[in-house]
């Protein structure tokens, strides 16, 4: 037997299904026979993972029409569909039904797309910010992190889905606020400071309303700004009296908030960002977790511009075999021309070693994802 991703075309609403279909994991979705009446139920399986098992010892006398149309698996494309689907969940909160399993099978599915490739999952926070509004986006980078480096930590699977929930919520009590905010090129008015001030408990209310009844998920929301120190806020909470998950979920949100650009400032490289959070906030951050998510990440991340001693700019596109030493794919030549296809580098060579990091409009660099990673990050 064979498993085969499926993708949306095969699937028609009101017809019956030809084959099972399950999920990642190998469960049962769905028996030959069933009928998906609507394209919205299909899309939440899509979101899943949905394999056909198909029998391919007696593949030949299967007409072939009957057989599903094999779909490659992008880490891009699921994270683009899981930002649409939670920019319509967290817009229409008041109005969806079991929010919880809905934001539950998101966060799920982000884990999934870390464990196919997390380079590319990681480089989307870099390279791919157009994709939906900002405060949208932001939940779903800090999501993509915290899936990444908590799995490597070694996290266990509830509390890591609890963690990653929590950070596609965190910011749903400023939601509305924080576009605006985030185009606003004015010094924050006093009420705004509130708004952002009061967001985490007002976004572990709206959760609760919502139905949200998972405890680590909303102390994971309702800490996430505190700080090692206690300055932080709504509570002053300090040291361990800070769910470490929470921590976890604070450092990733911080890196991401900063490595973002927006409407008033200029995003921070991503080793500059790292150096901030590490070391003019070490006070403010539990070091040894500080230390993993650094040896997780890298010096330089996935999707990081960089220009190389020889000249040649390109894209960090793996962290290698060390966090100082990363591959990166080459795709302007040491005069700036495009070079015909993206050449790999190995950064540990005295010629391509990194030089220096770039901002993203310095580097004048066109391309897209799937001509550094393939089909895992196809549109």
């Amino acid at each position: 037997m064979e498993q085969h991703r499926i993708s949306l075309a095969d699937i028609v609403p009101g017809k019956p299904l030809q084959w099972d279909v399950m999920d990642q994991e190998g469960h049962l979705l769905l028996k030959q026979g069933q009928v998906v009446q609507s394209r919205m139920q299909i899309e939440r399986l899509i979101e899943r993972g949905l394999f056909v098992t198909r029998n391919t010892s007696n593949a030949h006398t299967k007409d072939v029409t009957s057989t599903p149309r094999v779909e490659s698996i992008s880490v891009l494309r699921i994270i683009n569909q899981c930002a649409k689907r939670l920019e319509r969940l967290l817009f229409n909160v008041h109005n969806e039904t079991d929010l919880p399993t809905k934001i539950t099978d998101i966060a799920k599915v982000i884990r999934y797309a870390t464990t196919v490739n997390a380079d590319v999952a990681i480089a989307t926070i870099l390279l791919n910010q157009d994709e939906c509004n900002y405060a949208v986006r932001h939940c779903i980078d800090t999501a993509i992190l915290t899936a990444h480096v908590g799995q490597k930590i070694g996290k266990s699977e509830d509390d890591m889905i609890s963690i990653t929930a929590a950070a596609l919520t965190m910011n749903l009590g400023m939601l509305r606020d924080q576009d605006a905010m985030q185009d606003n090129l004015n010094p924050l008015t006093d009420n705004e400071r509130k708004i952002i001030y009061r967001h985490p408990a007002e976004s572990v209310r709206l959760l609760r309303e919502a139905g949200v009844s998972d405890e680590h998920w909303l102390e994971c929301v309702l800490r996430h700004h505190e700080n090692e120190d206690g300055s932080g806020y709504s509570s002053a909470t300090r040291g361990d009296a800070i769910l470490s998950d929470a921590k976890l979920l604070a450092l990733a949100d911080r890196y991401c908030a900063r490595v973002v650009p927006r409407t008033y400032r200029k995003q921070m490289l991503p080793n500059a960002a790292l150096r901030d959070i590490l070391l003019n906030e070490k006070h403010k951050v539990d070091a040894n977790l500080a230390a993993l998510f650094l040896r997780e990440l890298g010096i330089y991340p996935c999707g990081t511009f960089v220009r190389l001693v020889n000249g040649e700019v390109g894209v960090v596109t793996s962290k290698g075999g060390g966090s100082t030493m990363p591959v990166v794919h080459a795709l302007l030549g040491p005069r700036g021309a495009p070079l015909a296809f993206p050449i790999k580098r190995d950064t540990s060579g005295t010629l391509t070693a990194i030089r220096e990091v770039l901002h993203n409009d310095t580097a004048s660099v066109r391309f897209n994802m799937n001509q550094l990673w393939g089909k895992d990050a196809e549109l």
